[in-house]
């Protein structure tokens, strides 16, 4: 064939290669269907710019051998390190304090791995200048290590603040370990750890890009924000490590989200956790002895479970404790996300909640990062108002990044994960759960001070916006699976 019948006959060849990879995502894909034709549909409507995201978002590595492989390496470091707490399990599932929440607990422990500890103290921290001060502080005391795991580290004031105190605290012999993503961080020069390194540190990578500043791999993202120091305090939320969210950026200005500051034997979980994801990234084994897990001399009595899932998970354990949480609750349900993109089973939950006399009550930004996710979103949003939930939306010259699910004033979610399919299914991402009324309480008193800030969505106001809109959100909500 000469390259003018080629051209000449490229429209029916781009139209049976897209026939042919759609019959090779229905048939061998193991995405679940809403997804699978997602896919379809995209590959019919733009043929090859469908194709070309299909290779950057649709291949379905879920279970390739690694993350298998890992799930099992882990699994054996978690009964190897914590047999003894094992075997301590059910007599902790007897405490007054979790009555009423035993079954979460038992969900947990079986889907994550995560043990129920009732001895912990925690700080919430309500934002940036919160969370930094904290931290920084924190990371000055290091005695024996420093363990950081981000999304995202910016070249910028606080990332040089913290990067040249990892450095400082290397070379007084503290043992420092920094893990990063690789799409997240992938406009972070190089130079940024070399200071680190030179100094007797380490850093790593999760998921490097294969050439620099190009990384295909859209999905599959480290997507946790943890710290842990001395393995006895530890830092667990929204937050990554860069200017805006200490309100220093013009795009988004006011930066609203959740962390907390944890001592304790929770702690211990976000140690393995660490250890786990380090060993993965950085292909170098660690001891799991007592340097990295010592004895706790502190005691609190807040209840925490710390709760991981993601592509080396067999369940997807946040979103069934989200589920879990929606379903046991019996008088309020306060939701905040930056995506708002649940699937059916959670949006068939909220709906019976609310209509069984919940208190439901839903925040997302204004502000939008990922417009796509903002449309749908507000989509998802609107199908909840005829239930009775009310929907907030908050300040558009201030950016909400809160992902807090808290319920009854008694069990809380804080972590890193949104309320939507890629942080359910794609992303690694780790919460904490805590089982303390003193605590959700103070994060519901956040919700409402938050309220002050937003716009309540109704009925009356959705139907006011523009055809442009509509149209923007029905692409949107068909294309939900992808986002």
């Amino acid at each position: 064939m000469n390259i003018s019948n080629l051209i000449r006959n490229l429209p029916t060849i781009v139209l049976y290669a897209n026939i042919i990879l759609a019959f090779v995502i229905i048939f061998l894909s193991r995405k679940n269907t809403s997804t699978t034709w997602a896919w379809v549909l995209v590959l019919m409507f733009i043929p090859v710019l469908g194709f070309i995201l299909y290779l950057f978002l649709g291949q379905d590595t879920r279970r390739i051998k690694i993350f298998i492989q890992k799930e099992k390496d882990d699994g054996k470091k978690f009964k190897a390190t914590f047999r003894h707490l094992l075997s301590e399990e059910s007599s902790s599932l007897t405490h007054p304090s979790i009555e009423r929440d035993r079954d979460l607990i038992r969900l947990h422990l079986n889907n994550s791995h995560s043990i129920f500890t009732y001895n912990n103290r925690i700080q919430v921290l309500k934002n940036g200048q919160e969370k930094f001060t904290a931290l920084l502080k924190a990371l000055q005391s290091a005695r024996h290590h420093i363990h950081m795991e981000y999304y995202i580290i910016r070249n910028d004031e606080i990332g040089r603040e913290v990067r040249d105190i990892l450095a400082s605290k290397a070379r007084e012999g503290v043992e420092v370990r920094l893990l990063y993503d690789g799409m997240g961080c992938l406009a972070l020069p190089k130079k940024y750890v070399r200071p680190i390194i030179e100094a007797g540190g380490e850093a790593a990578v999760f998921f490097p890009p294969f050439l620099p500043h190009i990384n295909i791999r859209v999905n599959y993202r480290n997507h946790r924000k943890i710290t842990i120091i001395d393995g006895k305090t530890a830092f667990i939320g929204g937050l990554n490590l860069g200017d805006e969210y200490l309100g220093k950026s013009p795009k988004y200005g006011f930066w609203r989200d959740t962390h907390f500051m944890v001592e304790g034997n929770a702690v211990d979980f976000l140690q393995l956790r660490f250890l786990t994801d380090w060993e993965f990234a950085a292909k170098a084994s660690l001891p799991f002895d007592e340097n990295y897990f010592p004895v706790k001399k502190t005691t609190g009595e807040k209840g925490i479970q710390i709760v991981s899932s993601g592509p080396d998970s067999k369940w997807n354990a946040i979103h069934q404790g989200y589920f879990k949480m929606i379903t046991q609750a019996e008088k309020s349900i306060y939701i905040q996300t930056a995506y708002f993109v649940p699937d059916d089973s959670l949006m068939e939950a909220l709906k019976t909640a609310a209509l069984s006399g919940v208190d439901v009550r839903i925040m997302i930004p204004g502000k939008r990062d990922h417009p796509f996710v903002h449309w749908v979103s507000t989509s998802y949003l609107s199908e909840l108002l005829d239930s009775g939930i009310k929907a907030y939306i908050y300040d558009y010259d201030r950016f909400m990044h809160v992902k807090a699910v808290i319920v009854d004033s008694r069990v809380a979610s804080v972590g890193s994960a949104n309320f939507d399919l890629r942080s359910f299914i794609y992303n690694f991402e780790i919460n904490a759960v805590l089982y303390d009324t003193e605590v959700a309480y103070q994060l519901e008193e956040h919700f409402r001070e938050d309220m002050t800030h937003c716009i309540e969505l109704t009925k009356d106001l959705y139907e006011k916006r523009s055809y442009l809109v509509r149209f923007k959100e029905s692409v949107s909500r068909l294309i939900s699976p992808l986002l």
